[in-house]
Protein backbone atom coordinates (compact mmCIF):
# COMPACT_ATOMS: atom_id res chain seq x y z
CA UNK A 1 0.00 0.00 0.00
CA UNK A 2 2.91 2.53 0.83
CA UNK A 3 4.74 1.69 -2.57
CA UNK A 4 1.33 2.55 -4.28
CA UNK A 5 1.23 5.66 -2.30
CA UNK A 6 5.01 6.07 -2.98
CA UNK A 7 4.29 5.65 -6.70
CA UNK A 8 1.71 7.51 -7.55
CA UNK A 9 3.75 10.68 -5.51
CA UNK A 10 6.74 9.90 -7.72
CA UNK A 11 4.47 9.95 -10.94
CA UNK A 12 2.64 13.18 -9.84
CA UNK A 13 6.28 14.72 -9.16
CA UNK A 14 7.29 13.45 -12.92
CA UNK A 15 3.50 14.93 -13.78
CA UNK A 16 5.10 18.58 -12.83
CA UNK A 17 6.81 21.34 -15.38
CA UNK A 18 10.14 22.38 -14.94
CA UNK A 19 8.22 25.57 -14.51
CA UNK A 20 6.30 24.56 -11.79
CA UNK A 21 8.95 22.89 -9.90
CA UNK A 22 11.36 26.17 -10.18
CA UNK A 23 8.02 28.01 -8.75
CA UNK A 24 7.75 25.12 -5.84
CA UNK A 25 10.94 25.68 -4.99
CA UNK A 26 10.95 29.43 -4.70
CA UNK A 27 7.85 29.30 -2.55
CA UNK A 28 9.02 26.71 -0.36
CA UNK A 29 12.65 29.13 0.00
CA UNK A 30 10.71 32.09 0.54
CA UNK A 31 8.59 30.50 3.29
CA UNK A 32 11.25 29.27 5.00
CA UNK A 33 13.26 32.52 4.72
CA UNK A 34 10.10 34.02 6.74
CA UNK A 35 9.83 31.58 9.43
CA UNK A 36 13.51 31.93 9.72
CA UNK A 37 12.33 35.60 9.92
CA UNK A 38 9.19 35.38 12.53
CA UNK A 39 11.64 33.52 15.12
CA UNK A 40 14.26 36.11 15.42
CA UNK A 41 11.78 38.31 16.25
CA UNK A 42 10.42 36.02 18.69
CA UNK A 43 13.90 35.50 20.01
CA UNK A 44 14.26 38.90 20.58
CA UNK A 45 11.71 38.90 22.98
CA UNK A 46 12.29 36.26 24.51
CA UNK A 47 12.67 37.53 28.13
CA UNK A 48 9.75 39.64 28.02
CA UNK A 49 7.30 38.02 29.96
CA UNK A 50 3.32 38.64 31.49
CA UNK A 51 2.65 39.51 35.22
CA UNK A 52 1.93 35.56 34.57
CA UNK A 53 4.94 34.68 33.77
CA UNK A 54 4.18 33.60 29.97
CA UNK A 55 6.44 35.01 27.24
CA UNK A 56 4.35 38.23 25.88
CA UNK A 57 5.20 38.15 22.33
CA UNK A 58 3.78 34.66 20.72
CA UNK A 59 3.27 33.10 17.37
CA UNK A 60 -0.44 34.04 16.53
CA UNK A 61 -1.39 31.90 13.41
CA UNK A 62 -1.26 33.28 10.03
CA UNK A 63 -2.35 35.98 8.10
CA UNK A 64 -4.08 35.15 4.59
CA UNK A 65 -2.23 33.12 2.14
CA UNK A 66 -1.68 36.07 -0.21
CA UNK A 67 0.68 35.63 -3.38
CA UNK A 68 4.12 37.60 -4.50
CA UNK A 69 5.01 38.44 -7.59
CA UNK A 70 8.38 36.60 -8.58
CA UNK A 71 10.27 36.65 -11.82
CA UNK A 72 9.33 32.99 -12.22
CA UNK A 73 5.59 34.01 -11.67
CA UNK A 74 2.96 34.73 -8.60
CA UNK A 75 4.08 32.42 -5.26
CA UNK A 76 1.33 31.95 -2.52
CA UNK A 77 2.71 32.43 1.14
CA UNK A 78 1.49 32.62 4.04
CA UNK A 79 2.81 35.17 6.38
CA UNK A 80 3.19 34.56 10.39
CA UNK A 81 1.31 36.79 12.80
CA UNK A 82 2.49 37.55 16.48
CA UNK A 83 0.35 38.15 19.30
CA UNK A 84 2.37 41.45 21.54
CA UNK A 85 0.24 40.93 25.03
CA UNK A 86 3.05 43.71 26.30
CA UNK A 87 1.41 46.69 25.26
CA UNK A 88 4.63 47.62 23.09
CA UNK A 89 2.92 47.17 19.72
CA UNK A 90 5.05 44.51 18.81
CA UNK A 91 4.40 43.14 14.90
CA UNK A 92 6.11 40.91 12.16
CA UNK A 93 7.26 42.20 9.17
CA UNK A 94 8.98 40.38 6.42
CA UNK A 95 11.99 41.95 5.57
CA UNK A 96 11.90 40.26 2.22
CA UNK A 97 9.51 42.09 1.20
CA UNK A 98 7.24 44.86 3.19
CA UNK A 99 3.42 44.56 3.24
CA UNK A 100 2.93 47.60 1.22
CA UNK A 101 5.49 46.08 -1.76
CA UNK A 102 3.96 42.60 -1.52
CA UNK A 103 0.88 43.85 -2.50
CA UNK A 104 1.73 46.23 -4.75
CA UNK A 105 3.83 45.10 -8.04
CA UNK A 106 3.76 48.76 -8.81
CA UNK A 107 7.58 50.38 -9.45
CA UNK A 108 6.24 52.98 -7.18
CA UNK A 109 6.16 50.60 -4.43
CA UNK A 110 9.67 48.46 -5.10
CA UNK A 111 11.71 51.17 -6.43
CA UNK A 112 11.97 53.36 -3.27
CA UNK A 113 11.96 50.47 -1.06
CA UNK A 114 15.58 48.69 -2.54
CA UNK A 115 17.32 52.12 -2.96
CA UNK A 116 16.68 53.28 0.31
CA UNK A 117 17.58 49.67 1.44
CA UNK A 118 20.83 50.05 -0.30
CA UNK A 119 20.76 48.16 -3.39
CA UNK A 120 23.35 49.40 -5.65
CA UNK A 121 22.39 51.06 -9.20
CA UNK A 122 24.01 47.93 -11.18
CA UNK A 123 21.94 45.23 -9.35
CA UNK A 124 18.66 47.26 -9.68
CA UNK A 125 16.78 45.83 -12.51
CA UNK A 126 17.67 42.65 -11.23
CA UNK A 127 16.42 43.17 -8.07
CA UNK A 128 12.97 44.85 -9.46
CA UNK A 129 12.45 42.05 -11.44
CA UNK A 130 12.17 39.33 -8.25
CA UNK A 131 9.35 42.22 -7.17
CA UNK A 132 7.64 43.43 -10.28
CA UNK A 133 8.35 40.65 -13.08
CA UNK A 134 10.19 39.88 -15.99
CA UNK A 135 9.64 43.64 -17.37
CA UNK A 136 11.82 45.62 -14.93
CA UNK A 137 14.64 43.88 -16.69
CA UNK A 138 13.88 46.06 -19.72
CA UNK A 139 13.98 49.49 -18.16
CA UNK A 140 16.53 51.77 -18.83
CA UNK A 141 18.81 54.03 -16.54
CA UNK A 142 16.47 56.71 -18.68
CA UNK A 143 13.30 55.48 -17.19
CA UNK A 144 14.50 55.08 -13.62
CA UNK A 145 16.05 58.20 -13.65
CA UNK A 146 13.15 59.83 -14.81
CA UNK A 147 10.99 57.94 -12.41
CA UNK A 148 13.20 59.46 -9.20
CA UNK A 149 12.94 62.88 -10.64
CA UNK A 150 8.76 62.48 -10.66
CA UNK A 151 9.10 61.37 -7.36
CA UNK A 152 11.28 64.22 -6.41
CA UNK A 153 9.01 66.93 -7.72
CA UNK A 154 5.98 65.45 -6.02
CA UNK A 155 7.76 65.24 -2.76
CA UNK A 156 8.86 68.83 -3.66
CA UNK A 157 4.99 69.73 -4.14
CA UNK A 158 4.09 68.29 -1.05
CA UNK A 159 6.04 69.98 0.76
CA UNK A 160 4.49 73.40 0.13
CA UNK A 161 0.26 71.93 0.74
CA UNK A 162 -1.07 74.35 2.95
CA UNK A 163 -1.86 73.38 6.41
CA UNK A 164 -3.76 76.22 8.09
CA UNK A 165 -6.85 73.48 7.97
CA UNK A 166 -5.18 70.75 9.72
CA UNK A 167 -4.99 69.89 13.43
CA UNK A 168 -2.77 66.71 15.10
CA UNK A 169 -3.69 64.81 18.38
CA UNK A 170 -0.70 62.73 18.50
CA UNK A 171 2.51 62.96 16.69
CA UNK A 172 5.84 59.92 16.60
CA UNK A 173 8.74 61.68 15.52
CA UNK A 174 12.13 59.77 14.72
CA UNK A 175 15.56 60.16 13.24
CA UNK A 176 15.60 56.63 10.60
CA UNK A 177 18.79 55.87 8.73
CA UNK A 178 18.90 54.26 6.28
CA UNK A 179 21.16 52.11 3.82
CA UNK A 180 21.54 55.25 1.27
CA UNK A 181 23.92 58.14 1.64
CA UNK A 182 23.52 61.63 0.43
CA UNK A 183 26.12 63.51 -1.61
CA UNK A 184 25.72 66.75 0.29
CA UNK A 185 25.91 64.94 3.82
CA UNK A 186 26.99 61.34 4.64
CA UNK A 187 25.65 61.86 8.22
CA UNK A 188 22.16 63.07 7.07
CA UNK A 189 19.10 61.13 8.06
CA UNK A 190 15.47 61.13 7.40
CA UNK A 191 13.84 62.89 10.02
CA UNK A 192 9.94 62.18 9.98
CA UNK A 193 6.82 62.95 11.93
CA UNK A 194 3.87 60.73 11.72
CA UNK A 195 0.47 62.17 13.44
CA UNK A 196 -3.14 61.21 14.41
CA UNK A 197 -6.11 63.41 12.54
CA UNK A 198 -9.46 64.00 14.70
CA UNK A 199 -11.01 61.01 13.28
CA UNK A 200 -7.87 58.72 13.96
CA UNK A 201 -5.85 58.11 11.30
CA UNK A 202 -2.80 58.06 10.58
CA UNK A 203 -0.82 60.18 7.99
CA UNK A 204 2.64 61.33 7.20
CA UNK A 205 3.28 64.72 8.86
CA UNK A 206 6.60 65.71 7.06
CA UNK A 207 9.43 64.00 6.39
CA UNK A 208 13.21 66.16 6.41
CA UNK A 209 16.72 65.64 6.54
CA UNK A 210 19.48 66.16 8.92
CA UNK A 211 21.43 65.17 12.10
CA UNK A 212 19.07 63.17 14.28
CA UNK A 213 20.42 64.60 17.66
CA UNK A 214 20.49 68.59 16.00
CA UNK A 215 18.24 71.07 17.62
CA UNK A 216 18.94 73.21 14.42
CA UNK A 217 17.95 70.32 11.78
CA UNK A 218 14.86 69.63 13.89
CA UNK A 219 13.93 73.67 13.92
CA UNK A 220 14.10 73.56 10.53
CA UNK A 221 11.93 70.72 10.28
CA UNK A 222 8.61 72.21 12.43
CA UNK A 223 9.68 75.64 11.02
CA UNK A 224 8.56 74.43 7.71
CA UNK A 225 4.91 73.22 9.55
CA UNK A 226 4.58 76.46 10.94
CA UNK A 227 5.73 78.23 7.67
CA UNK A 228 3.08 76.12 5.62
CA UNK A 229 0.08 77.19 8.08
CA UNK A 230 -0.44 74.40 10.67
CA UNK A 231 -1.35 76.26 13.80
CA UNK A 232 -0.79 74.22 16.59
CA UNK A 233 1.39 70.98 17.45
CA UNK A 234 -0.25 68.01 18.85
CA UNK A 235 -1.87 67.25 22.20
CA UNK A 236 1.23 64.65 22.76
CA UNK A 237 4.53 64.07 20.94
CA UNK A 238 6.15 60.33 21.47
CA UNK A 239 10.02 60.00 20.90
CA UNK A 240 13.19 59.61 21.47
CA UNK A 241 14.91 61.00 23.98
CA UNK A 242 18.19 61.81 22.28
CA UNK A 243 16.42 63.34 20.05
CA UNK A 244 16.69 67.15 18.65
CA UNK A 245 13.24 67.57 17.92
CA UNK A 246 12.44 67.80 21.90
CA UNK A 247 14.43 71.15 22.29
CA UNK A 248 13.26 72.16 18.95
CA UNK A 249 9.58 71.59 19.95
CA UNK A 250 10.34 73.67 23.20
CA UNK A 251 10.21 76.76 20.93
CA UNK A 252 7.97 76.21 18.14
CA UNK A 253 4.91 74.50 19.35
CA UNK A 254 5.95 74.68 23.57
CA UNK A 255 2.56 73.65 24.13
CA UNK A 256 2.65 69.88 23.31
CA UNK A 257 3.59 67.48 26.09
CA UNK A 258 6.38 65.02 25.87
CA UNK A 259 6.16 61.37 25.84
CA UNK A 260 9.29 58.94 25.90
CA UNK A 261 9.46 56.18 23.77
CA UNK A 262 9.58 53.00 26.17
CA UNK A 263 11.51 50.56 23.41
CA UNK A 264 14.29 53.27 23.30
CA UNK A 265 14.05 53.60 27.10
CA UNK A 266 14.67 50.36 27.49
CA UNK A 267 17.19 49.95 25.53
CA UNK A 268 19.06 52.73 26.67
CA UNK A 269 18.62 51.48 30.49
CA UNK A 270 19.76 47.92 29.47
CA UNK A 271 23.00 48.85 27.93
CA UNK A 272 24.33 50.18 31.16
CA UNK A 273 23.67 47.26 33.01
CA UNK A 274 25.77 43.55 32.97
CA UNK A 275 23.87 40.72 30.50
CA UNK A 276 23.30 38.82 33.40
CA UNK A 277 21.06 41.47 34.73
CA UNK A 278 19.41 42.49 31.48
CA UNK A 279 16.58 40.08 31.36
CA UNK A 280 15.63 40.74 35.12
CA UNK A 281 16.30 44.50 34.36
CA UNK A 282 13.68 44.20 31.64
CA UNK A 283 10.68 42.46 33.22
CA UNK A 284 11.20 45.40 35.82
CA UNK A 285 11.13 48.38 33.63
CA UNK A 286 7.67 46.26 32.20
CA UNK A 287 6.09 46.28 35.19
CA UNK A 288 6.50 50.21 35.13
CA UNK A 289 4.98 50.60 32.01
CA UNK A 290 2.03 48.17 31.90
CA UNK A 291 0.97 49.51 35.13
CA UNK A 292 -2.89 50.22 35.30
CA UNK A 293 -2.57 53.26 36.91
CA UNK A 294 0.24 55.85 37.22
CA UNK A 295 0.54 55.38 41.43
CA UNK A 296 1.42 51.35 40.26
CA UNK A 297 3.57 52.68 37.86
CA UNK A 298 5.74 54.94 40.45
CA UNK A 299 5.56 52.29 42.99
CA UNK A 300 7.55 49.84 40.35
CA UNK A 301 9.55 52.47 39.24
CA UNK A 302 10.92 53.37 42.74
CA UNK A 303 11.29 49.39 43.18
CA UNK A 304 13.36 49.50 40.53
CA UNK A 305 15.31 52.58 41.63
CA UNK A 306 16.20 50.95 44.55
CA UNK A 307 17.08 47.50 43.39
CA UNK A 308 19.45 48.76 40.47
CA UNK A 309 20.14 52.47 42.48
CA UNK A 310 23.40 51.37 44.28
CA UNK A 311 25.43 49.54 41.88
CA UNK A 312 24.16 50.71 38.59
CA UNK A 313 23.63 54.70 38.98
CA UNK A 314 23.89 54.91 35.61
CA UNK A 315 21.08 52.77 34.78
CA UNK A 316 18.81 54.57 37.15
CA UNK A 317 20.03 58.07 36.14
CA UNK A 318 18.44 57.66 32.48
CA UNK A 319 15.02 56.72 34.15
CA UNK A 320 15.24 59.62 36.63
CA UNK A 321 15.74 62.25 34.14
CA UNK A 322 12.84 61.05 32.07
CA UNK A 323 10.33 60.60 34.36
CA UNK A 324 7.67 62.46 33.72
CA UNK A 325 7.87 62.01 30.20
CA UNK A 326 7.73 58.53 30.42
CA UNK A 327 4.59 58.71 32.50
CA UNK A 328 2.62 61.19 30.48
CA UNK A 329 0.68 58.88 29.16
CA UNK A 330 -1.72 58.34 31.91
CA UNK A 331 -2.95 61.69 31.04
CA UNK A 332 -4.89 59.91 27.69
CA UNK A 333 -7.71 57.62 26.84
CA UNK A 334 -6.81 54.26 27.88
CA UNK A 335 -7.55 53.11 24.47
CA UNK A 336 -4.67 55.06 23.43
CA UNK A 337 -2.40 53.74 25.20
CA UNK A 338 -1.03 51.37 22.81
CA UNK A 339 0.03 53.70 20.59
CA UNK A 340 1.50 56.29 22.98
CA UNK A 341 4.31 54.23 24.57
CA UNK A 342 6.30 53.74 21.52
CA UNK A 343 7.06 55.46 18.20
CA UNK A 344 5.95 51.55 16.48
CA UNK A 345 4.46 53.61 13.88
CA UNK A 346 7.99 55.25 12.28
CA UNK A 347 10.03 51.78 13.15
CA UNK A 348 7.55 49.58 11.31
CA UNK A 349 7.42 51.40 8.31
CA UNK A 350 11.20 52.06 7.90
CA UNK A 351 11.98 48.36 9.33
CA UNK A 352 13.10 47.19 6.52
CA UNK A 353 15.13 49.77 4.85
CA UNK A 354 17.07 51.02 8.56
CA UNK A 355 20.75 51.22 8.31
CA UNK A 356 22.01 48.35 10.92
CA UNK A 357 25.69 47.54 9.51
CA UNK A 358 28.20 49.16 6.77
CA UNK A 359 26.84 52.34 4.45
CA UNK A 360 26.20 51.24 0.94
CA UNK A 361 28.92 53.55 -1.11
CA UNK A 362 25.52 54.10 -3.14
CA UNK A 363 25.19 58.01 -3.12
CA UNK A 364 22.05 60.31 -4.43
CA UNK A 365 21.06 63.71 -4.45
CA UNK A 366 19.36 65.19 -1.35
CA UNK A 367 16.12 65.71 -3.65
CA UNK A 368 16.41 62.14 -4.88
CA UNK A 369 16.83 60.90 -0.93
CA UNK A 370 13.56 62.73 0.03
CA UNK A 371 11.44 62.54 -2.69
CA UNK A 372 12.43 58.41 -2.55
CA UNK A 373 11.69 58.52 1.01
CA UNK A 374 8.37 60.31 0.37
CA UNK A 375 7.30 57.35 -1.89
CA UNK A 376 7.86 54.20 0.44
CA UNK A 377 6.13 56.61 2.84
CA UNK A 378 3.43 57.35 0.65
CA UNK A 379 3.25 53.37 0.01
CA UNK A 380 3.25 52.50 3.61
CA UNK A 381 0.82 54.92 4.20
CA UNK A 382 -1.72 53.05 2.31
CA UNK A 383 -2.13 50.53 4.54
CA UNK A 384 -2.21 52.47 7.71
CA UNK A 385 -5.34 51.79 10.14
CA UNK A 386 -6.73 54.15 12.63
CA UNK A 387 -5.91 54.05 16.17
CA UNK A 388 -8.11 52.20 18.96
CA UNK A 389 -10.39 54.26 20.59
CA UNK A 390 -11.43 57.06 17.82
CA UNK A 391 -14.01 58.19 19.78
CA UNK A 392 -12.36 59.30 22.70
CA UNK A 393 -10.59 61.54 20.34
CA UNK A 394 -13.49 64.23 20.75
CA UNK A 395 -13.32 64.29 24.52
CA UNK A 396 -9.86 65.05 24.28
CA UNK A 397 -9.92 67.69 22.28
CA UNK A 398 -13.09 68.77 24.14
CA UNK A 399 -10.45 69.45 26.79
CA UNK A 400 -11.90 66.90 29.27
CA UNK A 401 -9.16 65.33 31.58
CA UNK A 402 -8.36 62.14 31.67
CA UNK A 403 -6.28 60.26 34.78
CA UNK A 404 -5.01 56.93 34.63
CA UNK A 405 -6.93 56.15 30.82
CA UNK A 406 -10.35 57.08 32.20
CA UNK A 407 -12.01 60.29 31.53
CA UNK A 408 -12.54 62.46 34.68
CA UNK A 409 -16.33 62.58 33.31
CA UNK A 410 -16.62 58.80 33.60
CA UNK A 411 -14.83 57.99 36.90
CA UNK A 412 -17.37 60.62 38.06
CA UNK A 413 -20.52 58.69 36.98
CA UNK A 414 -19.14 55.47 38.35
CA UNK A 415 -18.88 56.99 41.86
CA UNK A 416 -22.21 58.12 41.33
CA UNK A 417 -23.76 54.65 40.30
CA UNK A 418 -21.56 52.67 43.28
CA UNK A 419 -22.89 55.33 45.94
CA UNK A 420 -26.56 54.68 44.46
Amino acid sequence: MKDTKKGRAEQSEMGLSLEDLIRRGARDLIQKAIEVEVQELLDGYENVKTLRGQRSVVRNGYLPAREVLTSVGNIEVRVPKVRDRSGMGVKFNSALVPPFVRRSPRMSAALPWLYLKGISTGDMREALAVLVGEQAKGLSANVVSRLKAEWAAEYAVWMKRDLSSRRYVYWWADGIHTGLRQEDDAKACLLVIIGVTPDGRKELVTIGDGLRESKESWLDVLRDLAAQGLPSGPLLAVGDGALGFWAALDEVFPETRRQRCWVHKTANVLNTLPKSLQAKAKAGLHEIWMAPTRAQAITAFDHFLKTYGAKYPKAVDKLVKDRDALLAFYDFPAEHWLHLRTTNPIESTFATVRHRTTRTKNCVSRSTFLGLAFKLVQEAEKSWRRIRGVERINELLAGIVFKDGVSVTDDNDQQQRLAA
